[in-house]
């Protein structure tokens, strides 16, 4: 596994790169699908924050700590990924057993608000099917996730309900 270690507004000092890659590297055990790994460290005011991306076979896995000691925010940030390494492994397992959670077809409804984009991120996009997009979708903890549909060759949406289903949005040909 590749293990990038990038600092911000902090002196990226070698005993706490090698801490960090210490514990990154510990997922390498629970799979080997994880190739690559970028740690970002970063002190804001009293905040010190540890946020890490595992990449594994085009799933991202995301994840991070907040604390007021670096090194306890990496801690805390190997915690959570923990959980959710252990979790797409299990769903790994379920999907291939056929197992898997319906996705409710919805209409799209686009609110009329007014702002500023302030954030702009790139990503490559694997094809997959609307049960793997739900998947990554809570691998990395949000509530909406954007990916190339497999069999369509489109764009489509999924996304979490209030009644704790799924939405799935598709575009109109």
């Amino acid at each position: 596994m590749n293990v990038i270690v990038n600092g911000r507004h902090l002196d990226l000092t070698p005993a706490l790169k090698n801490y960090a890659e210490e514990k990154i590297k510990k997922f390498e055990r629970y799979s080997s699908n994880i190739t690559e790994a970028v740690v970002t460290l970063s002190i804001e005011k009293y905040r010190h924050k540890a946020e890490v991306l595992l990449k594994a076979n085009g799933v991202m896995i995301q994840a991070e700590g907040v604390t007021a000691e670096i090194y306890s925010s990496i801690d805390e940030v190997v915690e959570k990924l923990d959980k959710q390494v252990k979790k797409y492994k299990e769903k790994l397992v379920s999907h291939r057993k056929g197992e898997g959670k319906s996705i409710e077809e919805a209409s799209q409804e686009v609110p009329q608000e007014t702002g500023v984009i302030i954030k702009k991120k790139r990503f490559d996009m694997k094809p997959m099917g609307p049960d793997e997009a739900v998947m990554q979708m809570e691998l990395i903890d949000k509530d909406f996730f954007v990916f190339t549909n497999e069999v369509s060759g489109d764009i489509n949406v999924v996304y979490r309900r209030r009644d704790g289903n799924f939405g799935l949005i598709e575009p109109v040909k």
